[in-house]
């Protein structure tokens, strides 16, 4: 069973879900998404060992969406705020992309609250991180006159591996998780603007040894987005951290690959 729940945060209203049993384990999603954007295969497979808080962050999904500056910071605290207005004082956290640069400023923040750490497909911040194709992170901006899906498929192709991008199941599966998330509220234009301002005023690089929760690093090694190079400087900096590579898979491995992306997941915070 799921819930949606509201909490609100200095006037901002944040929208997310409770759903599986098991440890408490918050999800943070990356850029421009939503808790939908997780898709219900790895969902599935994870909602069997723990409790899942799945955060709209703001901007995003059914949470209020401000036209004002953020940092990844700020974004960290609403985090805080929603687990305790879910009575959760501490729990697994785990981010992908831009969510996991999120979980970095959780971890750093609000430390003592972290029983387990999982950072996918992520970076320590600009400075020190191994780019991606310039046009590639151009994909992920809207353009003038393309409807939400369109925008979307466009996105999602961009972050794909071209394996997956290219097989018949690959589209398929972009397809049904385009389709989950068409009834759901869109992305509006300035979220992509103002979470693409914190991305590019991130930076953890320094304060990477600060970490003291046990860490997975977790990634595709077909990531064009983010190159899993990215995940070998996390795992350097951050002290005990241990690294999980898919072979192949892309930016979203846990859509390429959910049942071995919940495996590790798992077998990595069981016990924590």
């Amino acid at each position: 069973m799921s819930s949606a729940r509201f909490c609100e945060r200095n006037g901002v209203k944040l929208r997310y879900e409770i759903r599986g049993q098991g440890e408490p384990l918050a999800l943070i999603m990356g850029f421009s998404g939503s808790g939908r954007t997780w898709g219900e295969p790895f969902l599935r497979e994870m909602e069997r060992k723990f409790s899942m808080i799945v955060i709209d962050n703001r901007g995003t999904g059914e949470s209020d969406k401000p036209d004002a500056p953020i940092t990844l910071a700020e974004l960290a605290t609403d985090a805080a705020a929603v687990l305790d207005h879910a009575g959760i004082r501490r729990s697994h956290v785990m981010g992908i992309s831009m969510g996991g640069m999120i979980a970095q400023e959780y971890a750093l923040n609000f430390g003592e609250r972290v029983r387990g750490l999982v950072l996918g497909c992520t970076t320590c911040g600009m400075r020190k991180s191994v780019m991606g194709a310039p046009e590639l992170i151009n994909e992920l901006m809207p353009q003038p006159g393309l409807s939400p899906r369109e925008q979307a498929r466009r996105g999602l192709s961009a972050c794909s591996s071209e394996g997956f991008a290219k097989s018949e199941a690959g589209r398929a599966f972009v397809e049904a998780r385009l389709d989950d998330m068409e009834g759901y509220p869109p992305t509006p234009p300035h979220t992509f603007q103002r979470q693409m301002e914190a991305i590019m005023a991130f930076d953890t690089f320094d304060r990477l040894g600060q970490i003291k929760a046990p860490t997975l690093v977790i990634t595709g090694t077909g990531d064009p987005l983010v190159p899993a190079q990215n995940s070998e400087i996390l795992r350097a900096g951050i002290p005990g951290a241990k690294l999980y590579q898919i072979p192949g898979a892309g930016h979203l491995f846990f859509w390429e690959a959910p049942e071995e992306s919940a495996k590790a997941v798992t077998s990595f915070l069981e016990g924590r």
